[in-house]
């Protein structure tokens, strides 16, 4: 008997407010079957233990987020980059996760050249990509929006991240569909389709888009159904292209964080059936 709830993923920033252990009890006990994990709550329990712990409640780990930062300028800040993303690969794999997500990183302080920036990433791939696939790990490249670039992403389309995983084999490196970043984007039908044929999806994950947008941007994802973004459109698009992976429900919202982590996954859990599947 199938729930609709079988590729379901809850990310844990979605209910930051639970620990890792309370992640991984109240997912079980509402029957999600996978999470997607964020290194620093992961290095603080100890990477180790915390696979254990997933694994002990039957759960996989859909994705690590997040590796990335990948566009300073300076050899020092280039090689302790290469450096960190390498820890992280590692961690990944200690995990059981195919999937590290990639945020690549804003502009150096004081520098206006995008697409500088953007081949520093494509460079640190071609060191990073080789590394992750020893140890059965893809790289996974989210496009943020543009609103993100300066300080944040310098990859904002689809298109740009498909440009960049393009010179890399697919089972290396993919890309990341996020509905909260690519909505607004009139050419995405296109690039979901073209990153199918391509077999580049390598991660789904669902916020809405809520206005007026919250001081700090970052933390105003909206929850599921909540604001403007046609998130069935985005599975069935994604269903469509051959994607047949987990689809990881990340929201950043302080109100959510507020209140019971088990109120708020039965929420999402009731707004998924409604609004995705």
């Amino acid at each position: 008997m199938t729930t609709g709830l079988e590729r379901f993923s809850l990310n844990q920033q979605t209910v930051r407010q639970w620990s890792l252990p309370e992640l991984v009890a109240g997912c079980a006990a509402a029957g999600v079957r996978a999470v997607g994990l964020w290194r620093e709550p992961v290095r603080a329990y100890g990477t180790a233990a915390a696979a254990r712990l997933v694994r002990g409640a039957g759960l996989t780990v859909s994705s690590l987020c997040r590796g990335g930062f990948l566009t300073a300028a300076d050899p020092a800040g280039r090689a302790a980059a290469l450096a960190g993303n390498r820890a992280a690969v590692e961690e990944a794999a200690a995990l059981g996760t195919a999937t590290l997500v990639l945020v690549s990183g804003g502009l150096p302080p004081g520098s206006r050249d995008l697409r500088g920036a953007r081949e520093r990433v494509a460079d640190a791939l071609a060191e990073l990509a080789p590394y992750a696939a020893g140890h059965g790990v893809r790289l996974a490249i989210e496009p943020l929006h543009p609103m993100f670039a300066s300080d944040r992403c310098v990859v904002s389309t689809l298109g740009q991240a498909l440009g960049l995983a393009g010179r890399f084999p697919a089972e290396e490196v993919g890309v990341v569909v996020d509905t909260y970043h690519l909505w607004w984007d009139d050419t995405v039908a296109g690039q979901l389709a073209r990153a199918g044929r391509d077999g580049r999806i390598a991660a789904f994950q669902l916020a809405d888009w809520v206005t007026p947008l919250p001081e700090g941007v970052l933390l105003g994802r909206g929850q599921l159904g909540e604001g403007c973004v046609d998130l069935r459109w985005f599975r069935e698009r994604l269903d469509a292209a051959g994607y047949a992976g987990p689809a990881e429900v990340e929201i950043f919202n302080p109100a959510l964080w507020r209140r019971p982590g088990a109120e708020v996954l039965d929420e999402v859990l009731e707004r998924y059936r409604a609004h995705v599947l």
